[in-house]
């Protein structure tokens, strides 16, 4: 699998969370025999600590139906319940309402906030509100410029620029020219600078595509038609998993030949990549967004740590391909990759 420019973060993050998570039993009964004590407890549903029930809540950005955020809050639920944590995940795309959601999180007295940044102008106001509260805030996906000037503990995600000049770099490697990059939700500034990175990187020419990712028959309606206008169109790169197969059928349904990329994985994804109707998928690892969420925040409220040095913690990115599919599928029928 290659890994491109990856962060050493993000082990660091395992690392710390792993030791962390086991410091509790270690304390009290030593080696081994507590370890598996507690990773017996944690598969029976019980936790593997017994620091207090604080509650955390996630507040996101996702659309309903959006399987990327399904992924990202398996690895929440994860490690809430290895850590004893009560969770609690709400999401609204609309970013008003992202808002008050967050507001209503403030307003319940949580011990700790993670909340997604795709719209940070709509975002500002209430993130102050949860710190001057005094709740520590994590922010997970999009929004790595501006966590740390809002006051954020750490960012968990990947630079969504260099996920972009990743994507470059191997469209130029498979020989192609000429690329459409589709954005299926407006204003959302992490999918401007994938874009906006892939551009920045291609040798050959690149023009980026606005659908209302709500809407999927319009989705594939859209690409279809800009592939039936323009044949010379090789590559389609789209910025979400769920984009991919109906960037699939529009490419069937117009007769082009050109190749579908992809953001994200999921099993439809890791399928598409071993019968080669896609040629790579773009993993930022949100089960790892997830879990390290709310690990780090339970890491701050029991021993005041902060990883990633004021510096996002990086997921991602890294390019899967056909030859990395068949490892992965396993991950993605049981919603973990």
């Amino acid at each position: 699998m290659a890994r491109v420019r990856t962060g050493v973060r993000a082990m660091g993050a395992v690392l710390a969370a792993v030791l962390g998570a086991s410091l509790m039993g270690c304390s009290s009964t030593g080696g081994k025999r507590a370890e598996e004590r507690a990773a017996e407890e944690a598969a029976e549903g019980r936790s593997a600590v017994n620091t207090p029930r604080w509650t955390f809540a996630m507040v996101t950005h996702s659309g309903d139906g959006d399987t990327f955020w399904d992924i990202v809050q398996k690895g929440a639920e994860q490690a809430a319940l290895k850590d004893n944590i009560n969770f609690l995940y709400s999401h609204n795309d609309e970013a008003q309402q992202q808002a008050e959601l967050v507001q209503t999180a403030i307003d319940k007295g949580v011990d700790g906030l993670i909340v997604s940044l795709a719209k940070p102008d709509a975002m500002k106001a209430v993130v102050a509100k949860a710190t001057e509260a005094g709740i520590p805030v994590i922010t997970v996906n999009s929004g790595s410029a501006e966590s740390k000037s809002f006051g954020a503990l750490t960012h968990i995600g990947q630079d969504e620029a260099i996920a972009g000049e990743a994507v470059g770099d191997e469209l130029d490697k498979r020989g192609r020219k000429k690329a459409l990059c589709v954005l299926h939700e407006q204003g959302n500034v992490g999918h401007e600078q994938r874009c906006g990175g892939a551009k920045e990187s291609f040798d050959g020419t690149m023009q980026n595509l606005y659908v209302d990712g709500t809407n999927m028959p319009d989705v594939q309606a859209s690409i279809e038609a800009k592939l039936d206008a323009d044949k010379s169109i090789d590559a389609v790169v789209t910025l979400g998993a769920p984009f991919a197969a109906a960037a699939v059928k529009a490419k069937e349904t117009a007769g082009s030949k050109a190749e579908i990329d992809t953001f994200d994985l999921n099993a439809s994804v890791a399928t598409g990549l071993q019968n080669k109707t896609l040629g790579f998928a773009v993993d930022q690892q949100p089960y790892l967004q997830g879990y390290e969420a709310v690990d780090l925040l339970w890491l701050y409220r029991y021993n005041r740590n902060v990883l990633g040095g004021g510096l996002p913690v990086l997921t991602g990115p890294q390019i899967i391909t056909a030859d990395d599919a068949d490892e992965l599928a396993e991950y993605t029928k049981r919603g973990t990759r």
